[in-house]
């Protein structure tokens, strides 16, 4: 498994968030947002790229990768976006001016990147949504599948929800992945704690978080553009092309060969767009 390693840790209301910061402390601030059910392992190999521009921020959400994940906790979109919102204000990238951050947010992400803007108030020098959950409906098959059996796979043996879960990460990406990368995915939502802390945010799912600001988007006042995997079978790239019309003048970009994950199958996509748009 690649090592990752998130130094740093905020505390938001009893928890503890876990986050990391690459790059010149004088350089442009950018944020690396990671979605669901993944961590910001998943910009692993993007962030050290990026760091030669920009001081890189990266966090993994509550709830998730090394983040806390105690049992009764809140770990939905309604909280994401306030923890989001602290923790831009505990780096001090809320400030008008050059400490205004890039945002950069993928899958559950996007939508704590669109809520954080909207509804915390919090402004960016740019937003890239990279398959973004912003418009219903949204959720994976699986996503789908437990919402409706919750109680059956919240007492599932460990070594069901051990063999669930490769197929289900690799479902996310269109192009092989080695097995070792795969652990990297995998191993926070193993164990008892880990597995959980997966059907426990499964659970706290609810398109009523992005039904709040869904009708704002038009509000966006920041450049704003969104990357599409043409082969998502998580989010369709449909979702891609009616999103990039509520939002004004945003850039649309289809990725072919590429799934959900674009970070793996598609990274160099992510940076060539980046380093263009930014």
């Amino acid at each position: 498994m690649d090592t990752w390693e998130l130094p740093l840790a905020l505390e938001f209301e009893g928890q503890e968030v876990r986050y990391g910061i690459l790059g010149d402390a004088k350089a442009p601030p950018l944020v690396l947002l990671h979605g669901t059910p993944f961590s910001s392992y998943e910009w692993r190999r993007i962030a050290p790229l990026l760091a030669q521009r920009y001081q890189v921020h990266f966090y993994d959400m509550t709830g998730y990768g090394r983040s806390t994940m105690e049992a009764g906790r809140d770990v939905s979109l309604g909280i994401q976006n306030r923890v989001f919102a602290a923790l831009l204000k505990h780096c001090g990238l809320t400030e008008e001016g050059s400490s205004l951050p890039h945002v950069v947010a993928h899958d559950f992400g996007g939508a704590t990147a669109l809520r954080t803007h909207l509804l915390d108030g919090c402004r960016y020098r740019s937003l890239t949504l990279i398959d973004p959950v912003a418009i219903r409906p949204w959720g994976s098959p699986l996503v789908q599948h437990v919402h409706h059996h919750q109680e059956a796979f919240a007492g599932m043996p460990a070594y069901m929800h051990q063999a669930i879960l490769p197929p289900y990460i690799r479902s996310a990406m269109h192009r092989p992945v080695a097995d070792a990368t795969l652990e990297g995915y995998i191993a926070p939502w193993i164990g008892e704690r880990g597995q959980a802390a997966f059907y426990r945010q499964i659970a706290q799912m609810d398109m009523a978080y992005t039904d709040e600001v869904q009708g704002r988007y038009g509000e966006i006042d920041c450049p704003v553009q969104i990357l599409w995997g043409e082969e998502d079978q998580w989010v369709p790239i449909g979702h891609g092309r009616d999103l990039a019309t509520m939002i004004p003048q945003a850039r649309f970009i289809p990725v072919p060969d590429c799934g959900h994950l674009m970070q793996e199958d598609a990274p160099e996509a992510i940076v060539d767009a980046l380093w263009d748009f930014l």
